[in-house]
C-alpha cells in the first residue's frame, strides 16, 4: 500500500507540478501583504483539493453522461499529459500556464486562489484525466481511500511550495526551477505515454 501510495504521490505531484505555478503566484500576489498572500496559499490547496476529490469520485458519470469512453479520456488524457511534458522538458519553462487576458485579470481581482490558481493552473485537464483513470483501475475502496489521502498530501505539498514560493525564489532563481521543471517534464511524459499506451491497448483489445 506504501508503495501505491508514494507510486501516485509521485505521479500527481509530476502531472501537477507546483514548483512551475511559484513564478506566476508571485506575479499574482506582488501586490498582496504577506497576510494576504498566506490566506491565499491556503485557500489555493483548499480549492484543489475540493476540485480533484469532485473529478474523482464524479468523473466515470460525467463521462458516461457524454457517451465518452474511459479508453478514449486515457488516449486524450496521455496526450495532453505528453505535450505537457514535452513543453517542460524542452525548457518552455517561461511558456504561460495560463493566457495574458487572463492574468492581467487575475492581476486586478481580489482573490485568485479558485481561479487561476487551484484552477487551471494546478487542477487541470492532465491531472483531471489522470484521477479519473486511476478511479476506475482501482475498484477497491481501500485503494481509492490511499489516492484520496494522496491528493490531501498533494495540497498540503502545494500550500507548502506556496507558502514558501518567495524563499524557493530567491534560492533557486529561475533557473533553478527550470531545471527541475525539466526533470519533472522527463517524468511527465513518461507517465503520458504509459497512459496512453493502456488507453490504445485497451481500445484496440475491446474491437478484437
Amino acid at each position: 500500500m506504501l508503495t501505491f501510495f508514494l507510486a501516485t504521490l509521485g505521479s500527481l505531484f509530476s502531472v501537477v507540478n507546483p514548483l512551475g505555478a511559484v513564478p506566476i503566484y508571485l506575479t499574482l500576489t506582488s501586490n498582496s501583504s504577506k497576510s494576504h498572500r498566506e490566506v491565499t496559499a491556503r485557500k489555493t490547496a483548499m480549492w484543489f483539493m475540493l476540485i480533484l476529490v469532485v473529478f474523482f469520485f464524479a468523473g466515470t458519470y460525467i463521462l458516461n453522461f457524454f457517451g465518452i469512453s474511459l479508453n478514449a479520456l486515457r488516449i486524450a488524457g496521455g496526450l495532453i499529459i505528453v505535450n505537457s511534458g514535452y513543453g517542460l522538458l524542452n525548457s518552455k519553462f517561461e511558456e504561460r500556464r495560463i493566457s495574458e487576458g487572463v492574468e492581467v485579470e487575475a492581476m486586478e481581482a481580489e482573490d485568485v486562489s479558485f481561479t487561476p490558481m487551484a484552477m487551471p493552473m494546478l487542477s487541470g485537464p492532465g491531472s483531471i484525466s489522470l484521477l479519473i483513470s486511476l478511479f476506475a483501475q482501482q475498484s477497491e475502496w481501500v485503494s481509492r481511500g490511499l489516492i484520496i489521502g494522496v491528493i490531501a498530501t498533494m495540497a498540503l505539498l502545494i500550500w507548502v511550495v506556496l507558502h514558501f514560493a518567495p524563499a524557493l525564489f530567491n534560492l533557486l532563481g529561475r533557473g533553478g526551477l527550470a531545471a527541475l521543471s525539466r526533470i519533472m517534464g522527463f517524468l511527465v511524459m513518461a507517465i503520458g505515454i504509459e497512459m496512453l499506451i493502456a488507453g490504445v491497448v485497451s481500445l484496440v483489445s475491446s474491437m478484437l
